[in-house]
């Protein structure tokens, strides 16, 4: 499966991960045709220390800035996977969360991206032509009975567009601007994962690629992509049968994983994933045929204070109508056309009374002078529709330098994306049966 990525080049990612704290013993449980009551697991960001990706040389302001500059390579990544294509193209690196999983029997622990911008599940794979260092050993499929490769004729092989073909082994390839790139075989594996809350659950017969042959600018502590899009090899849809199309996660504000280094984001699936409780709203969870991959919403509108500014864009991503912003977990900023966030930003601005300072770095719009590291904001609400989501604070500024704090929200050109500051300390969840996402407002130190 070659898969079109046109001409642009690969660029830093945002993307949705998790950190699996595996424990592979002998209660594994085995998922088959039965559902599992669900299961959760933690989220650990690129920049906690217990990530290996943590760089404790970093200041905290320069990971802020360096997560801010990959928002606008994350968008796009977004706008020019528009075109169409067979497959959604992967922007491996770097991540923003990672992901710990164990695959085969018996179970070998890996660990890998997970993208929600991504379908296809890869990893690499002996034996290697080429293979890119990672941490963790190279996973070699003759090692594991539960292994078992794709043929050409198998109708998943055709709905991946493959073209490759050898020995009646279904193929696959991703390549990408800068020639990073990986190929091999369209496969199926066991995969397991352990959870916070049940057993270890144990899945057979996920679709990925097994990656002979990888090379570019992939880092050295994964090993390949987890996918968790909205398309059909998407391993949130491999899994639907065990999940019933439901997951959630909960993400925990920037702050708190740097005071407490035990702090984490959790990512839950199946009935764990369900979101209950007063003060839940929900909103339509909108598909675009040409770009299934993505989660969009419908965006109404946006309250400053006690004014409405209507929301009035048509998203050229998604061919629905409704559907014009795309919530994203893998990207830090919420970014907004630039008709309406300078709208937004007049609005902003009248209703604040503190002193206005410019971001030495030139990223920011409205930034202020602030002693404790907060000020005196008005409160906003974004209208998706049949959901009124309150944002405090915390998910629309934030303090950029010491002595300066500014507005995360910010303009971009034929793009709308609500990234994951808006979204902190909010239990969201998506159900893809019901189609809907909804909000939950939560202390997420705590879920």
């Amino acid at each position: 499966m070659k898969i079109n990525t046109k001409s642009f080049n690969l660029v830093p990612t945002l993307v949705f991960l998790a950190l699996f704290h595996l424990s592979l013993v002998s209660c594994n449980k085995s998922i088959g045709s039965h559902s599992a009551n669900g299961f959760t697991l933690d989220l650990i960001h690129r920049d906690s220390p217990l990530s290996p990706l943590y760089n404790p040389s970093n200041a905290p302001y320069d990971r802020l800035q360096n997560a801010f500059q990959r928002s606008f390579s994350r968008a796009s990544f977004f706008k020019k996977n528009s075109i169409n294509t067979i497959q959604s193209t992967i922007v491996p690196i770097p991540s923003e969360y990672l992901m710990k999983i164990s695959i085969g029997t018996p179970a070998i622990d890996t660990l890998a991206i997970a993208d929600t911008g991504s379908d296809l599940t890869w990893i690499q794979c002996e034996p290697c032509v080429e293979c890119f260092k990672q941490m963790a050993p190279i996973f070699n499929p003759k090692n594991s009975s539960s292994y078992k490769t794709i043929g050409c004729k198998e109708k998943i092989c055709q709905e991946v567009g493959s073209s490759a073909c050898k020995n009646n082994i279904c193929g696959y390839e991703v390549t990408y601007g800068d020639h990073s790139e990986t190929s091999g075989d369209l496969s199926s594996e066991t995969f397991t994962f352990a959870s916070n809350s049940s057993q270890n659950v144990s899945i057979p017969n996920i679709i990925f690629g097994c990656g002979h042959d990888n090379g570019g600018t992939f880092p050295n502590t994964t090993s390949g992509i987890i996918g968790l899009g909205g398309g059909t090899v998407s391993i949130v849809n491999q899994m639907n049968q065990e999940i019933k199309g439901k997951f959630s996660y909960c993400l925990i504000p920037l702050e708190s994983s740097s005071t407490n280094s035990n702090a984490t984001s959790h990512i839950n699936f199946g009935d764990s994933a369900i979101v209950t409780g007063p003060g839940v709203v929900s909103t339509p969870l909108i598909k675009s045929e040409e770009t299934e991959t993505f989660y969009f919403l419908t965006l109404e509108g946006i309250t400053v204070g006690n004014k409405t500014l209507p929301f009035k864009y048509s998203s050229k991503l998604s061919s629905n109508d409704q559907g014009n912003i795309i919530i994203d977990s893998g990207t830090t900023l919420t970014l907004l056309p630039f008709e309406f966030y300078s709208d937004l930003e007049k609005q902003l601005v009248a209703s604040i009374n503190a002193t206005r300072k410019d971001d030495p770095s030139g990223l920011f719009k409205v930034c202020y002078e602030s002693k404790n590291g907060t000020i005196d904001a008005p409160k906003l609400v974004a209208h998706f529709t049949n959901a009124d989501v309150e944002l405090s604070p915390i998910n629309t500024f934030t303090q950029v330098a010491e002595g300066l704090v500014c507005f995360t929200i910010l303009p971009e050109v034929d793009i709308a994306i609500f990234g994951n500051l808006a979204q902190r300390n909010f239990l969201i969840g998506y159900d893809l049966v019901a189609k809907k996402v909804s909000f939950l407002p939560t202390d997420c130190t705590k879920h």
